[in-house]
């Protein structure tokens, strides 16, 4: 299992470089390299956000999927059940422990 507070850090860092490159590109819109760092960050993102919800629960609308059955039963009152995974928490700014 892994460590919540840390998964969430790297969901950060990497969401916050993301923003950084958005902000770059908005100004830079063809610059191969930031385009290729862009392009890393955002699967890196979605890996992330992906394992963290199906570790613990959904941070977003995207990872949201009735299929995804949230192992931990800290998590969610329907562990190894079909069910709609938004409803699982606590979520981090709700001021749930991490």
């Amino acid at each position: 299992m892994a460590d919540r507070a840390s998964m969430l850090q790297e969901i950060n860092e990497t969401s916050f470089m993301v923003n950084d490159l958005t902000l770059y590109l908005d100004t830079h819109p063809l610059e191969e390299a930031a385009l290729l760092q862009f392009q890393k960050a955002m699967e890196k993102r979605k890996e992330l956000l992906k394992a963290y919800a199906e570790e613990f629960e959904p941070l977003t609308m995207d990872c949201v999927c009735p299929d995804t059955n949230n192992h931990s039963a800290c998590c969610t009152r329907y562990a190894g059940q079909k069910h709609f995974t938004w409803s699982d928490g606590p979520l981090p700014w709700e001021g749930g422990s991490i």
